[in-house]
């Protein structure tokens, strides 16, 4: 357990630098620099280097803690309750940022500025994890850099199957977030931490189940058994073609790209009550005998 308790200290010492130089960059840096790199970068780091952590939890920690899937799952979602809580709106997530773009929340300059610190962020923070590991302040990080030389890919399964599994996940985690996009935060942040523990339970074993570029790419893509054209497609055009696929189920079309519903028919945002339609009707026929009275006497007076 010792172990355990040195991993858990160091998941929330990162959290709280992070929000540390989160709360000092919006001091220093103006609203739009911080939104569109500040913040990505910080919450990039802290993601993955709170889940490179806990991948080598849940690598090592059956065997060599003697710990099962039950406490990485519970540690899993109650990081990303923390990550959801302290990201200020940051999505440390390319495939988010690009949804953003496509549905005219985000310009082209702002996209391209959060791509590039989430991919900053995801080097420093693989950085720091690896200079942490180093210390070997326990057993588990003396065995994973023994295992880091030599790793293995996450990827279990066919090239296909892998990328058909990465965007179903994908296409789930981003229904969840177009769903509850207005939500208050204590609703969403709950139920998308619970949506990525039950697609990481779900899906790992063939995986990992990151549906985040990112992500992927500090984890696994430096390890040996799949070439760097199959992880692209799985962790980069997988998790892509999820959200495309989410977009369009939830819209029906893609602002950026189209602006006809492909899917749903359009209808008036306006409508006029029946009761209202009827009384109408019966005024323009009163009206309408009216006129014919007045043309009658007209008639009968000459």
């Amino acid at each position: 357990m010792a172990g355990l308790n040195v991993s858990i200290a160091f998941l929330f010492l990162t959290i709280g630098i992070c929000e540390a130089g989160r709360q000092l960059s919006k001091r220093l840096l103006s609203l739009g620099v911080y939104c569109s790199l500040a913040r990505e970068l910080a919450g990039s780091l802290q993601l993955c280097a709170g889940c490179l952590e806990l991948r080598m939890l849940m690598d090592i920690g059956l065997w060599g803690g003697g710990f099962g899937p039950d406490v990485t799952l519970t540690l899993l979602f109650l990081l990303f309750v923390a990550h959801g809580a302290s990201f200020d709106g940051a999505s440390a997530n390319p495939t988010v940022s690009l949804q953003e773009f496509l549905v005219r929340d985000s310009g082209l300059a702002a996209t391209a500025a959060k791509l590039l610190a989430q991919f900053m962020g995801m080097g420093l923070g693989w950085v720091i994890t690896k200079y942490y590991w180093s210390w070997e302040l326990t057993d588990f990080h003396l065995i994973q850099n023994l295992m880091s030389l030599e790793c293995s890919s996450s990827l279990h399964t066919s090239l296909s199957h892998g990328v058909f599994v990465e965007g179903l996940c994908s296409f789930f985690f981003h229904l969840v977030i177009l769903k509850f996009h207005h939500s208050r935060p204590m609703y969403r942040v709950p139920v998308l931490a619970a949506t990525v523990t039950l697609l990481a339970y779900t899906a790992g074993p063939f995986t990992g189940a990151f549906f985040n570029p990112v992500l992927a790419t500090a984890v696994t893509f430096h390890c040996a058994g799949s070439s760097l054209q199959e992880y692209v497609q799985v962790y980069w055009l997988g998790p892509l073609a999820g959200m495309l696929a989410a977009l369009l189920l939830y819209q029906g079309n893609i602002p950026r790209l189209f602006q006809r519903n492909l899917l749903y028919s359009q209808k008036s945002k306006y409508r006029i009550p029946k009761a209202r339609a009827a009384h109408g009707s019966g005024d323009s026929k009163e009206q309408e005998r009216k006129k014919k009275g007045e043309k009658s006497n007209v008639e009968m007076s000459a």
